[in-house]
């Protein structure tokens, strides 16, 4: 799954999300551990948008992608912002980092984007590897509700100035997964170009996710709903982990 074609359209897909307001949340979050600067780990950086808004709240940040394209987004983002970010094209699992971190963040469901357990206990036993002891790890995932109540076999359809876009969801009763299937048509000089992405995202029971943290050396802080520090409801969409390197 390369995501480069998904990352030209992926700010116009997000553009509702609150990334100031999120940012915010995370280093409230990464406060409650006592971490309130140092080296950061933007797990999944994407476009970079949640990398530069954690730049400007005074962290040395860390940005790891597995996609090209995402990072060309991402390095275009952090020159314009005038913020000096490190971004290396990695994959979660497999990070290779210079040298320690003090914090590290994944945001909006990287995590299901892994295509099994065995690469998410990786990627939690990489970056425990990688922080410092006493360090914070925040992230957030989409629940089995999510998965199965919200998007099912649901499809979306997203009619914007720039872009019109068919997203084509099928829900696997078997592991909870989704394949998702995302088809782009954007015009220029009178033509439609179409294109498309496809991938699949895994949800685990929270329970799970909190054991693998534990096996990697972290110590659970809380679950919460998302943007809340309210424990997590069955309805919850999505869960927030705040969890303490050892």
């Amino acid at each position: 799954m390369s995501y480069d074609n998904f990352s030209r359209y992926y700010d116009l897909l997000t553009d509702n999300v609150e990334y100031e307001k999120r940012a915010d949340y995370f280093c409230r979050l990464l406060s409650m551990c006592g971490i309130k600067d140092g080296i950061l780990l933007d797990l999944a950086c994407g476009t970079g948008s949640i990398s530069v808004e954690m730049a400007k709240r005074g962290f040395d940040v860390i940005g790891v992608d597995s996609s090209i394209g995402m990072l060309n987004s991402a390095r275009t983002k952090a020159y314009e912002s005038g913020r000096q970010i490190l971004l290396l094209n990695q994959s979660m699992d497999d990070i290779d980092l210079y040298g320690t971190v003090d914090c590290a963040v994944c945001v909006l469901d990287s995590i299901n984007h892994l295509e099994n357990s065995a690469q998410v206990r990786n990627t939690f036993e990489k970056v425990s590897l990688f922080m410092n002891p006493g360090g914070a790890f925040a992230f957030d995932v989409n629940t089995l509700y999510k998965h199965k109540n919200v998007l099912g076999d649901n499809a979306f359809v997203y009619d914007l100035d720039e872009l019109y876009c068919v997203w084509q969801n099928s829900y696997n009763e078997e592991d909870s997964s989704v394949d998702i299937s995302l088809d782009f048509f954007e015009e220029e000089d009178g033509a439609y170009y179409r294109s498309g992405e496809s991938f699949t995202e895994r949800a685990y029971e929270l329970s799970d996710i909190a054991a693998w943290l534990e096996e990697a050396g972290f110590e659970i802080v809380g679950i919460y709903d998302d943007m809340t520090t309210e424990n997590v409801r069955p309805e919850t969409e999505r869960a927030v982990f705040l969890a303490k390197k050892k």
